[in-house]
């Protein structure tokens, strides 16, 4: 059994994910996003799926992208 590296539980089916050559050990989904997903540079929510990048900030949508005044490609709309 192992625990999770961010709430502690302990717990007998945790999973592992590795990002950027480093392991971390979950008991959910909710822990790994809590831990790992990218976070909206316009509204601060976790982005679970693709989500919209320029340079330097990633955003969760086109609306937060558009607040950002990020100029989006055709495929990205």
């Amino acid at each position: 059994m192992s625990a999770c590296c961010l709430c502690g539980n302990t717990y007998a089916n945790t999973f592992s994910v590795v990002m950027q050559d480093k392991s971390y050990d979950f008991d959910c989904f909710e822990c790994a996003i809590a831990r790992l997903a990218p976070i909206c540079g316009h509204c601060g929510c976790r982005i679970i799926g693709h989500g919209i990048e320029d340079q330097l900030n990633v955003y969760c949508c086109n609306h937060c992208a558009k607040h950002a005044d990020v100029l989006l490609k055709k495929k990205d709309v």
